[in-house]
């Protein structure tokens, strides 16, 4: 048998048992291990069984089996041992497996082992390079250490134009949650999709964070289990907000109408989703720290189904760099990252530069410090609302990128920042029309105001004051 150090043993007990359990549960992560694995490599004797008749039936069948089957297939073989003490102990194990199929770190075990494995098969590539050197087998040293580096990397060659046609002409149906914005959504093709990163970008106090309520909101109607990550707000304060947008209460008012928030929670609770809002302190937030408390939320039996972020500029990526605005590219990409890895939706906020305050439309030229995380994101919406809107409760919502569907789409929506909700009314237009529209909206604005001031203070009695000026010149 091979030194300790060529074992998974030097990684302790625990993490093998995670390793095989990785394996049976996930059949892409066994599909990559079988071209590295040894069962040699568990210095544990029933970990050796069961990887030994798992890829053994891999091999004959060209399948993994599942945990059912697997239990079927070594029963035979437990019959002719006489080792009392074998059976007992993948009796054990297979009964723990059983009553928690995903033990919540085994993302980490994957990597770790997947590392092992490919390290010893690199190892043995280089024993047998040496051996090769001394025949004078050049050629083949090359060949040798070629198949090692690509051992363990995923089987899946890609989609073959020719002979995998089929795949493209059957209608793939896209998993999304909606925004609860019935417009919206129907342009975005359903809402923000499974695997996709949805920023929001907007001026300081343009509704960003309200729009995160509404979209966290809403899927919780639906039944989804959401999680809430704020990097500026208390807990407390954004758990208000759910309140104010679910019960139709004013923010300010909530605390006084327990009793209503209450009742409404019990008269809907078991029809709606579950709710976690956590929060870190500004910059401390690094996608690790998010994966680690996402792993304990699971361990408690909490997954989520869509994941806010308020909001994404002010964490910290998982590398530093001299520059930030290359931090912040590398932060929405490990993002994006983990929304595949996941497979749900991945929303958050982003501030507007400076001159996306008075803009009339904000677009992705308007994302401050780094531009070039919008071409990471999948969806980029825009909030735009001018300093006189903000009393009105008017604003625009554009659709600055769509992965999904059409872009370059802005509606006119009513905003209720007291309660977290948004409106879309009036007919969609695109980004030149409304631009269009504002400026003969300011210059009749502009008129209104003039014909005032003239009520107030007669055109002659200012022209009399400066010679050379007429009506018509004003």
């Amino acid at each position: 048998m091979a030194a300790n150090n060529h074992l998974f043993g030097e990684f302790g007990e625990n993490f093998q048992n995670k390793v095989f359990q990785a394996m049976l549960f996930d059949k892409k992560f066994a599909e990559q291990l079988i071209e590295v694995f040894n069962p040699q490599y568990f210095d544990l004797k029933y970990l050796q069984f069961l990887s030994d008749r798992f890829f053994a039936y891999s091999k004959k069948y060209k399948d993994f089996p599942s945990l059912q089957l697997l239990v079927t297939i070594i029963k035979d073989d437990l019959k002719k041992d006489n080792d009392d003490r074998l059976k007992e102990q993948i009796l054990i194990y297979l009964q723990r497996i059983k009553g928690n199929p995903d033990a919540g770190d085994l993302q980490y075990v994957k990597d770790k082992s997947l590392e092992f494995c490919r390290k010893q098969s690199l190892k043995l590539a280089l024993e047998s390079a040496v051996e090769q050197m001394q025949a004078e087998k050049y050629e083949a040293i090359v060949d040798t250490i070629k198949k090692a580096v690509m051992v363990g990397t995923t089987p899946d060659l890609g989609h073959d134009f020719f002979l995998d046609y089929e795949a493209r002409f059957v209608a793939s149906k896209r998993n999304c949650i909606p925004t609860g914005l019935d417009q919206l959504d129907a342009i975005l093709n359903g809402g923000l999709g499974a695997g996709e990163l949805i920023c929001v970008i907007a001026a300081s106090g343009s509704g960003k964070s309200h729009f995160l309520i509404q979209c966290g909101a809403h899927a919780l109607k639906i039944g989804k289990n959401v999680l809430h990550y704020t990097f500026e707000m208390s807990e407390n304060s954004v758990g208000l907000r759910y309140d104010s947008n679910f019960c139709d209460i004013d923010s300010n008012d909530v605390i006084e109408n327990k009793d209503k928030v209450l009742a409404f929670y019990e008269q809907n609770k078991k029809k709606m989703g579950s709710l976690r809002i956590k929060q870190f302190p500004t910059r401390t937030a690094t996608i690790n720290l998010l994966r680690a408390h996402m792993e304990r939320l699971d361990v408690n039996g909490f997954k989520p189904d869509i994941l806010i972020l308020d909001y994404a500029d002010l964490m910290r990526s998982s590398r530093q760099y001299d520059s930030p605005r290359h931090e912040i590219n590398l932060l929405y990409e490990e993002l994006r990252g983990l929304a595949m890895e996941m497979g749900i939706p991945v929303v958050t906020a982003s501030q507007s530069n400076k001159e996306g305050v008075n803009s009339d439309v904000i677009d992705i030229t308007n994302m401050s410090e780094a531009y070039a995380k919008a071409f990471t994101c999948d969806i980029v919406l825009s909030l735009s609302r001018k300093t006189a809107e903000k009393a009105s409760g008017y604003g625009r919502l554009f659709i600055a990128k769509n992965r999904a569907g059409r872009d370059g789409i802005c509606h006119t929506i009513k905003i209720d920042t007291a309660r977290s909700k948004f409106e879309i009314i009036g007919e969609v237009s695109t980004f030149e029309e409304t631009t269009d529209n504002e400026t003969k909206a300011q210059k009749a604005r502009l008129h209104a105001k003039w014909k005032e001031l003239q009520k107030e203070v007669p055109l002659h009695d200012t022209v009399k004051s400066e010679p050379g000026v007429s009506e018509d010149s004003v």
